[in-house]
């Protein structure tokens, strides 16, 4: 009979089974909508330092979005701008109240609020993930919400309720700040949303050519906990490459633990900053496959000098040219393992694809992303 009880209260003995996000705000959200925004804050669209309060969803080590998150708050800062952090943490990753102290040694950055008990209000509220949207709405006090997109977070899902939740986000009225002018058109064409954006950048004094030989070797972005970075389809292509050049070093880097591969290799882990430059500074080509938007790694993969495939996708085409810095390859495991051979045989190719990737990151910093993400907050607070 207790054993019984414990099933039906669920406090059985065995593991705990995480679902999906339950987002607890978009309960409170549908009870009693969005709060309305603060009148007071009618005149923050000029020119003067705005309050900006940045909410985050959880956070894991080696989080590119995250990383931007801080950059782009530090920039913010650096122009100005009063910036706070503040965590929403539905994944209740962070129950041991070391989040703040993580967020920090993680991604560089102190100040994360890890509830909203200190809540006072902003010139403008940001959510950065469709996870932290209704908690958005629900916060009092704010002169205007904005929305900043990373990616289109539905594609990171199959059929689910993650998935819905995702794709409603983009049309509950938020000011989106995309990050990427073809990620800002598919809000804009798709869910009716209002957007602008801001390139992707990276830091230039960690990510830069070095006078190191490069030792004839390829390296994978391969962070298999992230579905849309087609891990399977780059292992498929590096097993054919392996079979057609016996011997070539190939590493594996991006995520925590080992992954399997049929073929002999290097894992690298997830690197630090400097430890990443330094790979990249050393390989011949590198590999990222991205299925959305374009993440940070082929930016940095070309300021240090390393050619790198890429898929050829519509997201990529726009952000690179159809024949600029980087060589596109169709969803297909030969057609990738054919276009990092051109690369690892054909000098003058890697030396054309080198020139046009320092020429396009040349252009890409933080301080400019800072700048437009500023002007995306400044057209919110117009909107309003």
């Amino acid at each position: 009979m207790k054993e019984a009880a414990k099933r039906l209260l669920g406090r059985g003995s065995g593991p705990v089974v995480a679902p999906e996000v339950v987002p607890r705000a978009l309960l409170e959200w549908r009870r009693a909508g969005s709060l309305p925004l603060d009148p007071g804050h009618a005149g923050a669209h000029a020119e003067g330092p705005l309050r900006v309060a940045i909410v985050i969803p959880s956070f894991r080590k080696g989080s590119g979005g995250h990383q931007t998150i801080a950059h782009l708050a530090r920039g913010l800062a650096q122009r100005g701008h009063d910036v706070s952090l503040w965590l929403e943490d539905d994944e209740g990753r962070h129950d041991d109240g070391l989040a703040a102290e993580h967020f920090g040694s993680f991604f560089g950055i102190d100040g994360l609020r890890t509830g909203f008990e200190a809540w006072d209000g902003c010139d403008v509220a940001v959510a950065t993930g469709w996870q932290t949207v209704h908690r958005v709405l629900r916060l009092p006090g704010c002169g205007a919400r904005a929305y900043l997109v990373q990616d289109h977070e539905p594609d990171f899902y199959a059929a689910s309720a993650s998935r819905t939740w995702a794709g409603q986000t983009y049309g509950l009225g938020l000011y989106c700040i995309a990050a990427s002018e073809w990620l800002a058109g598919e809000l804009r064409t798709r869910y009716g949303a209002r957007a602008g954006h801001f390139d992707l950048a990276l830091d230039h004094d960690v990510y830069r050519p070095r006078e190191v030989t490069r030792d004839g070797s390829v390296l994978f972005y391969a962070r298999a906990t992230t579905p849309r970075r087609a891990v399977p389809l780059g292992l498929l292509a590096l097993e054919e490459l392996a079979r057609r050049r016996p011997g070539l070093d190939i590493a594996l880097f991006g995520e925590a633990g080992a992954v399997r591969a049929a073929f002999p290799h290097r894992s690298l882990g997830v690197l630090s900053a400097a430890r990443l430059a330094d790979a990249y500074s050393r390989a011949d080509a590198g590999l990222v496959l991205s299925m959305t938007n374009i993440s940070l790694v082929p930016l940095e993969m070309l300021a240090c000098g390393l050619p790198c495939v890429e898929l050829d996708r519509p997201c990529l085409r726009a952000e690179l040219g159809e024949d600029g810095p980087v060589e596109l390859a169709a969803f297909d495991p030969i057609a990738i393992a054919d276009a990092l051979e051109r690369l690892l045989d054909d000098e003058a190719l890697r030396e054309r694809r080198r020139k046009a990737g320092a020429e396009l990151v040349r252009r890409r910093t933080w301080s400019g992303a800072a700048e437009q993400v500023e002007a995306g907050l400044r057209a919110a607070l117009t909107a309003r």
